[in-house]
Protein backbone atom coordinates (compact mmCIF):
# COMPACT_ATOMS: atom_id res chain seq x y z
CA UNK A 1 0.00 0.00 0.00
CA UNK A 2 1.35 3.48 -0.82
CA UNK A 3 2.75 5.49 2.05
CA UNK A 4 0.10 8.19 2.23
CA UNK A 5 0.02 11.88 1.43
CA UNK A 6 3.08 14.03 1.75
CA UNK A 7 2.74 16.65 4.49
CA UNK A 8 3.24 19.41 1.92
CA UNK A 9 0.25 18.08 -0.09
CA UNK A 10 -2.23 18.11 2.80
CA UNK A 11 -3.68 21.62 2.17
CA UNK A 12 -4.23 20.86 -1.52
CA UNK A 13 -5.71 17.48 -0.63
CA UNK A 14 -8.23 19.07 1.73
CA UNK A 15 -9.25 21.52 -1.02
CA UNK A 16 -9.58 18.68 -3.53
CA UNK A 17 -11.70 16.80 -1.01
CA UNK A 18 -14.14 19.72 -0.72
CA UNK A 19 -14.47 19.94 -4.50
CA UNK A 20 -14.91 16.16 -4.64
CA UNK A 21 -17.80 16.23 -2.17
CA UNK A 22 -19.68 18.84 -4.20
CA UNK A 23 -18.88 17.00 -7.42
CA UNK A 24 -20.11 13.69 -5.98
CA UNK A 25 -23.44 15.19 -4.92
CA UNK A 26 -24.10 16.93 -8.24
CA UNK A 27 -22.93 13.98 -10.36
CA UNK A 28 -25.08 11.61 -8.30
CA UNK A 29 -28.14 13.79 -8.81
CA UNK A 30 -27.62 13.95 -12.57
CA UNK A 31 -27.03 10.19 -12.61
CA UNK A 32 -30.45 9.67 -11.04
CA UNK A 33 -31.98 12.02 -13.62
CA UNK A 34 -30.19 10.00 -16.29
CA UNK A 35 -31.67 6.76 -14.96
CA UNK A 36 -35.17 8.26 -15.05
CA UNK A 37 -34.54 9.54 -18.58
CA UNK A 38 -33.30 6.12 -19.74
CA UNK A 39 -36.36 4.38 -18.29
CA UNK A 40 -38.61 6.87 -20.07
CA UNK A 41 -36.70 6.61 -23.35
CA UNK A 42 -36.19 2.86 -23.59
CA UNK A 43 -39.11 1.69 -21.45
CA UNK A 44 -41.82 4.00 -22.75
CA UNK A 45 -40.34 5.39 -25.98
CA UNK A 46 -40.53 9.06 -24.94
CA UNK A 47 -38.06 11.85 -24.29
CA UNK A 48 -38.46 14.88 -22.06
CA UNK A 49 -39.35 17.97 -24.08
CA UNK A 50 -38.82 21.44 -22.64
CA UNK A 51 -40.98 24.35 -23.83
CA UNK A 52 -42.89 22.45 -26.49
CA UNK A 53 -46.44 23.02 -27.75
CA UNK A 54 -47.92 20.73 -25.07
CA UNK A 55 -46.56 22.55 -22.01
CA UNK A 56 -43.41 23.55 -20.18
CA UNK A 57 -42.29 19.93 -19.63
CA UNK A 58 -43.77 17.13 -21.66
CA UNK A 59 -43.06 13.50 -22.43
CA UNK A 60 -42.98 13.32 -26.22
CA UNK A 61 -41.98 10.57 -28.64
CA UNK A 62 -38.44 11.19 -29.81
CA UNK A 63 -39.33 11.79 -33.45
CA UNK A 64 -42.05 14.33 -32.59
CA UNK A 65 -39.97 16.73 -30.46
CA UNK A 66 -40.13 20.29 -31.78
CA UNK A 67 -38.61 22.21 -28.85
CA UNK A 68 -35.62 21.50 -26.59
CA UNK A 69 -34.88 17.81 -26.00
CA UNK A 70 -34.09 17.86 -22.28
CA UNK A 71 -33.11 14.18 -22.38
CA UNK A 72 -30.10 15.02 -24.54
CA UNK A 73 -29.24 17.85 -22.13
CA UNK A 74 -29.30 15.47 -19.16
CA UNK A 75 -27.03 13.03 -21.02
CA UNK A 76 -24.55 15.75 -21.93
CA UNK A 77 -24.45 17.45 -18.54
CA UNK A 78 -24.00 14.15 -16.70
CA UNK A 79 -21.16 13.23 -19.04
CA UNK A 80 -19.25 16.45 -18.33
CA UNK A 81 -19.98 16.26 -14.62
CA UNK A 82 -18.62 12.72 -14.59
CA UNK A 83 -15.43 14.01 -16.19
CA UNK A 84 -15.17 16.55 -13.33
CA UNK A 85 -15.87 13.76 -10.82
CA UNK A 86 -13.09 11.61 -12.32
CA UNK A 87 -10.76 14.62 -12.27
CA UNK A 88 -11.41 15.11 -8.56
CA UNK A 89 -10.86 11.40 -7.95
CA UNK A 90 -7.59 11.56 -9.88
CA UNK A 91 -6.32 14.60 -7.96
CA UNK A 92 -7.15 12.93 -4.64
CA UNK A 93 -5.48 9.71 -5.81
CA UNK A 94 -2.34 11.61 -6.78
CA UNK A 95 -2.19 13.65 -3.56
CA UNK A 96 -3.38 11.02 -1.05
CA UNK A 97 -1.44 8.26 -2.79
CA UNK A 98 -3.95 5.47 -2.27
CA UNK A 99 -4.14 2.34 -4.42
CA UNK A 100 -5.25 2.34 -8.06
CA UNK A 101 -7.96 -0.21 -7.18
CA UNK A 102 -9.47 2.31 -4.78
CA UNK A 103 -9.25 4.97 -7.52
CA UNK A 104 -11.24 2.71 -9.84
CA UNK A 105 -13.71 1.83 -7.08
CA UNK A 106 -14.36 5.52 -6.33
CA UNK A 107 -14.73 6.15 -10.07
CA UNK A 108 -17.75 3.81 -10.04
CA UNK A 109 -19.59 6.46 -8.00
CA UNK A 110 -20.44 8.33 -11.18
CA UNK A 111 -21.98 5.33 -12.97
CA UNK A 112 -23.69 3.30 -10.21
CA UNK A 113 -26.82 5.07 -8.89
CA UNK A 114 -26.64 6.20 -5.24
CA UNK A 115 -22.98 5.12 -4.89
CA UNK A 116 -21.68 8.68 -5.19
CA UNK A 117 -23.83 9.71 -2.22
CA UNK A 118 -22.28 6.91 -0.18
CA UNK A 119 -18.78 7.90 -1.31
CA UNK A 120 -19.50 11.55 -0.53
CA UNK A 121 -19.36 10.61 3.15
CA UNK A 122 -16.99 7.62 3.13
CA UNK A 123 -14.14 9.00 1.01
CA UNK A 124 -13.58 12.07 3.24
CA UNK A 125 -13.33 9.80 6.28
CA UNK A 126 -10.77 7.65 4.48
CA UNK A 127 -8.75 10.67 3.30
CA UNK A 128 -8.83 12.35 6.72
CA UNK A 129 -7.61 9.11 8.31
CA UNK A 130 -4.69 9.01 5.86
CA UNK A 131 -3.93 12.66 6.63
CA UNK A 132 -3.99 11.94 10.38
CA UNK A 133 -1.66 8.98 9.93
CA UNK A 134 0.73 11.10 7.87
CA UNK A 135 0.73 13.90 10.41
CA UNK A 136 1.27 11.44 13.27
CA UNK A 137 4.27 9.94 11.46
CA UNK A 138 5.81 13.35 10.83
CA UNK A 139 5.24 14.43 14.44
CA UNK A 140 6.77 11.22 15.76
CA UNK A 141 9.79 11.34 13.43
CA UNK A 142 12.82 13.06 14.89
CA UNK A 143 13.70 16.39 13.34
CA UNK A 144 16.38 16.09 10.75
CA UNK A 145 19.48 17.95 11.67
CA UNK A 146 21.58 19.70 9.09
CA UNK A 147 24.96 18.19 8.52
CA UNK A 148 27.65 20.56 7.41
CA UNK A 149 30.95 19.44 6.06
Amino acid sequence: MPAGPRPSDVPRLRTALKVYRVSAAITGTFLLLLVVMMVLRYGFGVDIELGGPFGFLNLTPKDQITAINLSIGILTVHGWLYVLYLGCDFVMWRLARYSFKRFLFIALGGVVPFLSYYFEFQVPRFIEERIRNTMDRTDAAPAAEEVSA
